[in-house]
C-alpha cells in the first residue's frame, strides 16, 4: 500500500528522505495527468523545478509521466521561479495547467509539488481533492516525451517591458541589495534589474557552507544576513525572495526588517497614488490592522478572508481587485499576475523608490507618522493531537466576553476565533491544517499589550481559562 498522499494548502511537500520519493512523485503526476487529460485533452503543461538538488530529474520524470496521458509536457530547460510557471501557464490559452517541483520555503532537506490551474493560479479545493481521490497506491510505468522551452526569459521580458517603468527607474541610479536565499530566482532578478539601471549586489546567489542550514524563508531569524549586509554596503533597500520567488520581504537600509504588511501598505499607496489603478484591496484575517487604515485613507475597500492565499486568489477572480497579501510573504496584484509574485513586488518597490526618490526606510518611517505604531506578533502553538481537536471543536461556540482585561467588540468565527477590540487590536486563534499547531496572532498600540493578548490566546487554546 503506497503512502497516503494528501495536498495542503499550497500543493504536497515531504522530506526528500522520507516520503518525496519518485515513486510518489510519480503517483502525484500520473493522477493530475489523468484529471487533466480529461478536462482538456491534448493541452500543455508547463513543468518547473527549483534549485534543490533533484528537482530537475523529478521534473523531468513527472513531466514524462505527464505526457503518457496525452498532454504536451514542456519542462523548462533551466531553474524556475514558481511566478515565471504561473505566468507561463496564464498566459497560453493551450495550457490547463502547470506543475511545479519545488521545496519553497521550507528547509533544504524537503521537496514538494505546487499545481497551478489553467489561470495560473492555485488550485480550488474542489479541483485538489478529485486529484487526491485518482491517486493510484501503486506507481505507474507509462512514460511519454517531453519538450524543454525557456518561459523564463519571456517572463522576465514582460516584468522589465510591460509591468514597471523603466525610465524612471533608470534614471534614479538605484543601489539595492538582494536575496534571494539560494533559492529560483537567483542570477535571474539581478540581472533583470540590471537591464532596468539598478545596481544590484546579490547575497546567497551559489550554494555554499551556509546552504543547508539557511531556512529559505524571507521572515526573520533567516534573513539576518541580508540585514547586516545591507548596513555594511550602504545600499538603499535589502529586497528578499524565498526559494521559489512567490514570497517576498524587504530590509531598510538601517537594516531594520520590513514587514509583509507594510509592504503592502506601501504597495496600495503606490498603486493608488502613483499608478492611478482603483479595486478592492483582499488580506486574510491575521494581515496587520496598517494594511486596512491605508485602504481605508485611500478610499479602497477591504475584503477579508480566510488564511492562505488560495482565498485570497478565489476573490480576486470576482473581480475589481486592486491587490491581495497574506502576513506569510504573499502578495498579488492581479492586473499583472494571477497569483503571488514575489519577484514583481520586488520590481514595484523599485519603482516605488524611484518615482519618489526616497529610500525604502524613508518610505517606512512616513507609514507610522501617518498611520501609527502598531506591534504584531505570531506564535505556533505545538499541542497534543487531542487538544488541538477539542479545541477546533469548541471554536464554533466560544465567544469570550473579557480577553486579557479586554472586552471584545467584534467576534469572528470565519476562519478559527478572531476578536477585535475598540482600540483596532485583534487577536486570531486557528489551528493548523496539515499539523497539531495552533497558530495564535495579535496586534495592538504596544509591544506588552500585544503580548498579554498572545498569552491569553496560548491559554484559550491550551483550555486553561476555562472559557
Amino acid at each position: 500500500m503506497g503512502t497516503i498522499i494528501r495536498f495542503g494548502t499550497d500543493g504536497w511537500r515531504a522530506r526528500v528522505d522520507g516520503d518525496f520519493s519518485e515513486e510518489n512523485l510519480v503517483r502525484v503526476a500520473d493522477a493530475v495527468g489523468r484529471v487533466w487529460a480529461q478536462e482538456m485533452p491534448g493541452a500543455i503543461v508547463y513543468v518547473g523545478y527549483d534549485t534543490r538538488p533533484g528537482a530537475e530529474h523529478f521534473a523531468c520524470l513527472a513531466g514524462r509521466v505527464l505526457a503518457s496521458h496525452g498532454l504536451v509536457a514542456k519542462v523548462s530547460d533551466r531553474y524556475v521561479p514558481t511566478p515565471a510557471l504561473s505566468w507561463a501557464t496564464a498566459h497560453d490559452v493551450r495550457a490547463c495547467g502547470g506543475f511545479q517541483v519545488t521545496g519553497s520555503h521550507h528547509p533544504h532537506d524537503y521537496l514538494g509539488v505546487k499545481l497551478r490551474s489553467a489561470k495560473g493560479g492555485t488550485l480550488s479545493g474542489d479541483a485538489v481533492r478529485d486529484i487526491e481521490d485518482v491517486i493510484d497506491p501503486d506507481p505507474t510505468d507509462r512514460r511519454g516525451a517531453i519538450e524543454r522551452c525557456d518561459y523564463v526569459t519571456p517572463y522576465f521580458d514582460y516584468l522589465c517591458t510591460s509591468v514597471v517603468d523603466a525610465d524612471i527607474i533608470s534614471q534614479a541610479k538605484l543601489r539595492v541589495l538582494y536575496d534571494p536565499l539560494y533559492g529560483s530566482a537567483r542570477g535571474y532578478v539581478p540581472l533583470a534589474m540590471g537591464s532596468l539601471g539598478i545596481e544590484t549586489i546579490e547575497i546567497h546567489g551559489a550554494p555554499d557552507d551556509e546552504y543547508e542550514e539557511l531556512h529559505p524563508d524571507c521572515m526573520e531569524p533567516w534573513i539576518d544576513a541580508c540585514e547586516q549586509a545591507v548596513v555594511n554596503t550602504g545600499v538603499s533597500a535589502g529586497l528578499i525572495n524565498d526559494g521559489d520567488a512567490d514570497r517576498v520581504g524587504a530590509v531598510d537600509e538601517h537594516g531594520r526588517f520590513i514587514s509583509t504588511h507594510r509592504i503592502i501598505a506601501l504597495l496600495i499607496g503606490h498603486l493608488v497614488k502613483h499608478r492611478g489603478m482603483t479595486g478592492r484591496v483582499v488580506l486574510n484575517q491575521s494581515t496587520s490592522m496598517l494594511t486596512r487604515r491605508v485602504a481605508r485613507d485611500l478610499g479602497c475597500r477591504v475584503t477579508v478572508k480566510p488564511v492562505g492565499f488560495k482565498h485570497i486568489y478565489e476573490e480576486s477572480r470576482k473581480g475589481d481587485v486592486l491587490i491581495g497579501g497574506e502576513e506569510a510573504g504573499g502578495v498579488g496584484i492581479p492586473a499583472f499576475c494571477p497569483e503571488r509574485d514575489g519577484i514583481l513586488v520586488t520590481m514595484l518597490l523599485c519603482e516605488l523608490m524611484a518615482m519618489t526618490g526616497k529610500s525604502l526606510g524613508t518610505l517606512s518611517d512616513e507609514l507610522t507618522e501617518a498611520y501609527g505604531t502598531t506591534s504584531y506578533g505570531r506564535r505556533d502553538l505545538r499541542l497534543q493531537t487531542e487538544v488541538v481537536e477539542m479545541f477546533r471543536t469548541l471554536l464554533p461556540g466560544l465567544n469570550p466576553q473579557s480577553v486579557a482585561g479586554r472586552t471584545p467588540v467584534a467576534v469572528s468565527h470565519m476562519d478559527g476565533l478572531r476578536l477585535e477590540f475598540e482600540d483596532e487590536s485583534w487577536l486570531l486563534m486557528r489551528p493548523a491544517g496539515t499539523e497539531p499547531v495552533v497558530r495564535v496572532y495579535a496586534e495592538a498600540p504596544t509591544v506588552q499589550a500585544r503580548d498579554e493578548l498572545l498569552e491569553a490566546g496560548c491559554d484559550i487554546a491550551k483550555g486553561e481559562l476555562g472559557i
